[in-house]
């Protein structure tokens, strides 16, 4: 059973009721459910994640003090911590006694603050292009079992994906270093013998590619140790990913370098395939470097447009 399975049972077995009977005059001000960090939180915990932060607890997120004064918070607080220390053979983390806990009561304003910068989730032009979307993933993962209140999904749906612009920008910047690196550079270093700056190169085609996938999904892409986990899961692209593990974990040999110059155009016909399914360029070639371009100049926004095109990547 995943992390996320094991906390909403033992929510609906031991947290519902003690809300219910405790404090019913508050349950319809929170919302319950496991968000944040963590790989339980994207469903991508197994027995390795036992070992490290893993919880199976959940957070009971609470209004500003204006709502709930922290005596409140203090008191819900103290009835998680004495619901049962272990459930179906696993135990639950101790919670941090000066805050800082990934479970437990939290203030939905701090949580929302930590992964945007801002309480209520209000973002803009220049917060989404620079805010990592790994923390953006981090603040509409896992799942929600209930919210009285509302908020808290409210701002979940504010954040949910990236405004057309910013997407937009953020592709034409990766397809700008797809073609710098993959389709240029990585066979001059080559050329030159320059082997380990060739593997920079592919590298930076490699994870350029791996974003705009994931862009062109319309999802974020997570933290880079669930990147190619998350790419398998993606309804287009997913074919993506056995080529660019190859092109990051093989040498650079006479041979190989030949067939990673192979595999780094097939993959740049993929992707732009899509972005031309997606009515996203007009540019007629198959240089990734002018596709890049093209999608920058369909950004509605003057401001955002002008930017540098590698502004966001």
């Amino acid at each position: 059973m995943k992390g996320i399975e094991l906390s909403e049972a033992f929510y609906r077995e031991f947290g519902e009721p003690m809300i219910r009977d405790s404090f019913p005059e508050f349950e319809g001000l929170i919302a319950v459910g496991v968000a944040g960090s963590g790989s339980e939180c994207f469903g991508y915990d197994d027995e390795l994640s036992h070992d490290h932060d893993f919880d199976i607890g959940f957070c009971i997120f609470i209004p500003d003090e204006d709502v709930i004064d922290s005596r409140v918070e203090f008191t819900l607080e103290r009835a998680y911590s004495r619901l049962p220390r272990s459930f179906r053979g696993f135990e639950r983390s101790l919670l941090a006694p000066v805050g800082g806990s990934r479970r437990g009561v939290i203030r939905m304003s701090e949580f929302f603050k930590s992964k945007t910068g801002n309480p209520e989730g209000e973002l803009s032009p220049t917060d989404w292009l620079m805010l990592p979307e790994q923390s953006l993933a981090e603040a509409v993962n896992g799942k929600i079992f209930f919210d009285g209140l509302g908020k808290f999904t409210e701002i979940r749906q504010k954040l949910a994906y990236l405004p057309e612009d910013i997407r937009r920008k953020k592709l034409a910047g990766e397809l700008l270093v797809m073609g710098q690196s993959g389709q240029y550079n990585y066979g001059r270093c080559i050329a030159r013998g320059e082997t380990a700056a060739a593997q920079m190169a592919m590298c930076d085609f490699a994870r350029s590619a791996l974003h705009a996938a994931f862009l062109l999904n319309k999802q974020y892409m997570p933290y880079y140790k669930w990147s190619f986990r998350a790419l398998r899961e993606l309804p287009l692209l997913s074919n993506l990913h056995e080529p660019l593990e190859y092109l990051i974990s093989s040498a650079n040999g006479e041979g190989e370098s030949a067939q990673k110059t192979k595999i780094a155009e097939r993959i740049c016909a993929d992707i732009i395939d899509e972005v031309r399914r997606q009515e996203l360029t007009d540019y007629k070639g198959t240089e990734a470097e002018g596709h890049a371009y093209s999608v920058n100049d369909r950004i509605s926004s003057p401001d955002i447009r002008n930017l540098h095109i590698l502004c966001a990547v």
